[in-house]
């Protein structure tokens, strides 16, 4: 089983989450994040004073899958998350030893 991370803009969730539905995916968890890569936040103005904002919106999306799924489901995020701007986001692939189902105590693939 593989865990993907992915950090996105928070505008392409519904088209990220509309593509991953659309390969066979049946669940994933969305978390509100802030954070910066390369473009370091950006300058705004409030009422007549500059500040500077560090942390932009993101948001983290995370699912847990079998092997088999871990290409498609990597380009379905990749593609429907893309811009060409600079804070696209990054995927993170990681290997998951065990998952289980709390109400059943379903195990390994049977879990997820």
């Amino acid at each position: 089983m593989k865990k993907i991370e992915a950090v996105i803009k928070p505008f392409k969730l519904d088209e990220v989450k509309d593509a991953l539905h659309e390969i066979g995916l049946k669940g994933i968890t969305v978390t509100e994040a802030k954070g910066f890569g390369r473009q370091k936040g950006h300058t705004e103005l409030y009422r007549g004073a500059e500040y500077v904002v560090d942390f932009l919106p993101k948001v983290k999306i995370e699912i847990v899958l079998e092997d088999n799924m871990l290409e498609r489901a990597v380009e379905a995020i990749r593609q429907a998350a893309h811009t060409g701007r600079i804070g696209d986001g990054k995927i993170f692939v990681s290997t998951i030893e065990e998952a289980i189902r709390i109400r059943t105590g379903e195990t390994g693939a049977e879990a997820i």
